[in-house]
């Protein structure tokens, strides 16, 4: 009886690990944990400011809702271009290449380079897997282009230089939800960040940005819930950098420390992200939904601990 059940545990064993081998042969990757996702870029939203902010009522809602932390860090310098980069490029500078505020190119040679002769970023690598999804980068500050590699992108778009440009991003961002149920779709306001320049960071002024951006969020998830895919849709709000006066690009925590919120299917709600993070890693967290295999150059790992437990 005992030999007989050996033999048993012996073929079952078999089994599980031929089944799995074979998956692996047939390129077969993890179920995705959402059908989309959607990226809210906050240029120049510091961490020291959520406290003391007192009119976020969609970004709190989604903390509440969601897992987040407080202490995700930029990569050096903390500075734009380089850490728009690093978020969805899944690297640190010294891989990818860009290394400056207004990065056109990689100062450093990028050490892997994809179809499009650009670093591997998130948008293409979904696209490899999956080249029939629509995906799309909506801006204010047109530098973002440079490091994102649009050719990897169905829609990247700069809201027109006018006065209310602010909120015809938000407007642009519900009008591409409704109409192409994106993917992946990342919106990135440049308000914030204005505002710290010319006033300053810590300022009622840079609060009055933080909420109007807020405002502009409640629109775009109210978007997701009229096109009929918020049920579907795992939301990330972050930011590349926080600042300090009218600066930024230094090692201070108030200039390096920014939020990073992910509500949505499958996240764990009210919960406090427990591990590290740094910039690279929002890049491998939406990989991780979307069960991609991440290139050997990218170094970010997914907050597995915002994630419910199947």
């Amino acid at each position: 009886m005992k030999k007989h059940m050996k033999r048993v545990t012996f073929l079952l064993l078999t089994l599980i690990v031929f089944g799995v081998t074979a998956n692996y042969a047939k390129g077969k990757s993890p179920k995705p944990k959402a059908k989309h996702v959607l990226v809210l870029g906050l240029d120049g939203w510091g961490s020291y400011s959520v406290e003391k902010a007192h009119d976020i009522p969609n970004i709190r809602a989604l903390m509440e809702q969601g897992s987040y932390t407080l202490k995700k860090r930029s990569v050096l310098p903390s500075e734009s271009n380089v850490n728009w980069a690093s978020m969805f490029n899944g690297s640190c500078p010294e891989l990818h290449g860009y290394t400056t505020w207004g990065s056109r190119v990689p100062e450093i040679p990028s050490v892997e380079l994809n179809r499009n002769g650009k670093f591997p970023t998130i948008f293409s690598i979904l696209r490899d897997a999956r080249p029939n999804v629509v995906t799309g980068c909506l801006t204010e500050w047109d530098g973002i282009k440079h490091v994102v590699d649009t050719m990897s992108i169905d829609d990247y778009s700069l809201a027109p230089d006018w006065e209310n440009h602010h909120e015809r991003l938000s407007d642009m961002a519900a009008e591409f939800i409704k109409s192409k149920k994106p993917t992946l779709l990342a919106v990135c306001w440049d308000q914030v960040d204005h505002t710290g320049h010319k006033i300053g960071h810590d300022t009622p002024e840079y609060y009055q940005s933080l909420s109007e951006v807020d405002g502009y969020i409640g629109r775009v998830i109210q978007a997701l819930k009229d096109s009929g895919i918020y049920d579907q849709t795992i939301i990330i709000v972050t930011a590349d950098h926080g600042g300090i006066g009218q600066g930024h690009g230094g090692k201070t925590l108030r200039e390096m420390e920014h939020p990073f919120i992910i509500a949505g299917p499958g996240i764990k709600s009210g919960n406090i992200i427990t591990e590290p993070m740094m910039q690279y890693d929002t890049a491998a967290t939406i990989a991780y939904i979307f069960g991609l295999e991440t290139p050997r150059s990218w170094v970010g790992r997914p907050a597995l601990s915002a994630f419910k437990k199947k």
